[in-house]
This record gives C-alpha cells, sequence and structure tokens, in this order.
C-alpha cells in the first residue's frame, strides 16, 4: 500500500457529535437488464435511484442527488430518447430539495455536493443549494461537455452547464482519497471505468463505522463479484481496476458496501427520513 493511502486506514478520527448519514431515494428507474448488466438479457428490471446526506458540523454533505426535478414534471422533455432505455419514474416530491427538508435541513444548511459523476440520475443538487461547493473531478466535468458519442445520451448539459455554481474539481489520483471536511469523516475515492472521472465516497462515522458508497463504478453485486460489467463504461478495464480497489478497501476497513442502484440490496438499508446511520 502506498504511503498516501495509509492514511485512510490509520488516522484516528476525533468525531463530532451530530454526524448522521441519511438514504433517500429519488424514484426509480424503469429499464432492461441489458442496460445495467451488460450483454445479459431484454427482460424488464427496474433500479433504484439512491442519494444521500450527510449532517456534519462542520455543514451538511449531499452525495449526488438522484434524479432532478424536471424528470418528474416533463420526463420526455428534459430526457428525450433516453426515455426509451430508462424510464423515470418519479414523483416531485421526491426531489432531494424538498426531501432534505424532512430531516430538518434548509438548503442554505448545505455546504457541499459531491458528484460522483454527472449522469442525468445523478445532478439533481446541482444548482438548488445556494451556499454548496460542488465537487467532482476535473476530467469528468470536462468530459460532460464533450462525452464519447456512446455516453453522450447520459450527459444532459442544461443540469450542470448552469451560473453561478461553485465548483471544486478534484484531479484524479492526484487527489485520491480526498477528506472533505479533514477529520477523516467523509473521503472521495477515484474509481474511473463507468466515466472517466467517477468518484466513490468512504464515510467513517461514529457508531456504525466505515460505509461505503460505491455509485455507479459498481451498480449491482453481480459487478461486485466479476460477474458482468455495468451497462455503461468508458473503459471496462477501468472498470474493473475500480471494483477490485473498492473490495480491498471494504476488507480493509470492514466497511458495510452499498452499491449504486442494486433493486434487491437497496431494500435492507434503513430509510430517511425516519431512519439513518450514525
Amino acid at each position: 500500500m502506498e504511503e498516501k493511502d495509509k492514511d485512510i486506514f490509520e488516522h484516528t478520527t476525533k468525531f463530532n457529535t451530530g454526524i448522521r448519514l441519511y438514504m433517500f431515494q429519488t424514484g426509480s428507474i424503469k429499464t432492461k437488464v441489458k442496460f445495467i448488466k451488460m450483454n445479459q438479457g431484454e427482460e424488464p428490471y427496474e433500479i433504484p435511484v439512491p442519494w444521500f446526506l450527510i449532517k456534519h458540523p462542520q455543514g451538511d454533505v449531499i452525495i449526488d442527488g438522484g434524479m432532478p426535478i424536471e424528470a418528474a414534471l416533463d420526463k420526455h422533455k428534459h430526457w428525450g430518447s433516453v426515455v426509451e432505455a430508462y424510464d423515470p419514474v418519479m414523483k416531485a416530491s421526491e426531489w432531494c430539495r424538498d426531501q432534505v427538508k424532512t430531516v430538518n435541513t434548509n438548503p442554505e444548511d448545505v455546504k457541499n455536493v459531491i458528484q460522483t459523476h454527472l449522469h442525468l440520475d445523478h445532478s439533481g443538487a446541482i444548482g438548488h443549494f445556494p451556499n454548496a461547493t460542488h465537487i467532482t473531478q476535473r476530467i469528468e466535468y470536462d468530459y460532460a461537455f464533450n462525452p464519447d458519442w456512446f455516453s453522450q445520451p447520459a450527459y444532459i448539459k442544461e443540469d450542470f452547464d448552469k451560473p453561478n455554481i461553485k465548483w471544486k474539481f478534484l484531479q484524479g489520483k492526484k487527489t485520491d482519497y480526498y477528506d472533505v471536511y479533514g477529520d477523516g469523516v467523509i473521503k472521495i475515492i477515484f474509481t474511473p471505468g463507468h466515466t472517466p472521472g467517477h468518484q466513490s465516497v468512504l464515510i467513517n462515522l461514529p457508531k456504525t463505522g466505515h460505509m461505503l458508497l460505491t455509485g455507479d463504478a459498481c451498480y449491482t453485486g453481480d459487478h461486485w463479484c466479476d460477474r458482468c460489467l455495468p451497462g455503461l463504461v468508458a473503459s471496462a478495464s477501468d472498470a474493473a481496476d475500480s471494483v477490485a480497489k473498492l473490495r480491498k478497501i471494504a476488507r480493509e476497513t470492514n466497511a458495510k458496501v452499498v452499491w449504486g442502484h442494486d433493486p434487491v440490496t437497496w431494500l435492507d438499508w434503513n430509510k430517511a427520513p425516519m431512519f439513518y446511520y450514525d
């Protein structure tokens, strides 16, 4: 293990009180198996669209934000032909800006929005939290404006090309394991493959311990176990390497692992607003 990586396992965190992880969902997406598990079947398949809120004394943090409000108001206008393959099922009340209020967070309280990547089902928070810094990888931001042809439908420019957004750009391996508040609670891990600038999040909670949010670096348990690739990848080899990296981190931190869109295991997690992990 490289010296810079040892900090993720050896750093002793002096926890503040009141740190909580809330798991939310902005509806679901109706699709087919082959679009989630590469080359595997035409059967209908419905996946959850999770997002997360971390309450922290230095400012609340959103991870992604799920689908944008436009997916509930007029999905055909906003997503266009994408709906033929990925059909969003979302109520307006499930939008992240409204849901945060159910756990006594005001939009003004959110200090950071971590974007695992900028795909259309992860962009619901962008530009809707006035005091937030949006943290993404520089390569992801640049790629979103000029993606390869096979990835282009997954990026909707109107979701992220907005004025007056404060961005913080990470730099791939140079900033790997970026510690958001410098206290060991929230660390961002560079996990390219699904997109060139995908990132996952490792959270260290006072009671629960480590929780690893893979994002779309690993959609489902099949990806985790090397039984298939995600339905959409920018680089198959990077995607495989990133899953191997995440498995190693999970072993060494004894982390509970939350996969990005697994419809079976998602049912077992405690959901907001009633429940949380601390």
